[in-house]
């Protein structure tokens, strides 16, 4: 255990070259105990990995809520991710995954950790098609190593498996959150992208009730092949792409390229350098900040929260 933390603090400092850190880990298997798939999420979301502690049960909490533990004097909530994915661990929940993300603390009761693997994210396809519930984001090939076959393992979108525990948490009223309209130069759009079916609705509301019109992509690449497909229509014009676009808003997780590197490509090109990027992710902290600062996006904004999301909008708008 002590060595999968490890790796846990020292390969988080992972600078974005496309590449990222997935935790594997089992949630069990079937009624017989059997098929026990291989899931996965990103280290830059683990905060700790503990040993199952004691919980303590809270009077009507929700289903799939264990209840909640102290940490170090953090209460934290602790979800039962096997009941949340339809499955039965075998041997027990023995492990506890500490997550930190979207402003938020909390943690996953998992049978049991595996390893971390290194990968590149055009080893990530979407899920999409294939994951109707939306709680799996993506698949992530594994090639052979170490004695283990070519394996699949199944990266969670755990802002959606959040959402979905809680449907009646009201969003807040975007309109009055965002203030009013925004205009833009008559002719351009915000090119968005964002791989997790709940923050793609969450945006587009939120872009909507800016008064801002709108190309969503579903991942870097996608983004990066209509940004220069936008831009070869403009040229064609006689345009440049800084007539049709005013913006891009990019998350960092995404399957095929991840936003650090759609970012880099964006600011180290002479055709898109001066093009604005904002970077809107779950993931925060100081390392990811900086990795921002590196790839020199224009601004960061967590997620989610429209009334911050407007006003670094408008800031980089100069509206």
């Amino acid at each position: 255990m002590k060595s999968v933390q490890q790796e846990v603090d020292e390969r988080s400092n992972l600078t974005g070259t496309n590449k990222f850190e997935l935790l594997l880990f089992r949630l069990g298997g079937d009624d017989q105990g059997e098929h026990s798939e291989l899931f996965g999420i990103n280290v830059f979301k683990i905060r700790e990995i503990v040993a199952m502690p004691s919980i303590t049960k809270v009077a009507g909490a929700p289903e799939h809520v264990l209840g909640v533990v102290n940490l170090r004097g953090q209460i934290i909530q602790v979800l039962d991710l096997p009941s949340i994915a339809g499955v039965k661990p075998v041997t027990g929940l023995n492990i506890m995954l500490v997550t930190e993300f979207a402003r938020t603390t909390q943690a996953f009761a998992v049978e049991s950790v595996e390893e971390i693997v290194r990968l590149d994210w055009s080893q990530v396809m979407s899920a999409e098609r294939s994951a109707a519930s939306g709680m799996v984001t993506s698949i992530a090939r594994l090639e052979a190593q170490d004695g283990h076959p070519p394996r699949l393992a199944q990266v969670l979108d755990v802002e959606t498996i959040l959402r979905n525990m809680n449907p009646d948490d009201a969003p807040e009223n975007m309109e009055h959150a965002v203030g009013a309209k925004m205009q833009l130069k008559p002719g351009t759009i915000i090119l968005a992208a964002d791989d997790s079916v709940v923050a793609r609705a969450l945006i587009e509301q939120g872009l909507d009730a800016m008064g801002l019109p709108f190309f969503m992509a579903k991942s870097g690449k996608e983004a990066w092949d209509q940004l220069n497909t936008i831009a070869g229509s403009a040229e064609a014009e006689g345009k440049s792409v800084y007539d049709k676009v005013a913006l891009v808003l990019t998350d960092l997780e995404m399957p095929e390229m991840d936003g650090f590197t759609l970012t880099r490509n964006i600011k180290s090109s002479s055709r898109f350098g001066n093009l604005p990027v904002v970077i809107h992710s779950s993931l925060s902290g100081n390392t990811n900040e900086e990795h921002v600062r590196k790839v020199r996006a224009d601004a960061y904004v967590a997620k989610f929260s429209a009334e911050d999301l407007s006003r670094t909008l408008r800031t980089i708008l100069k509206q």
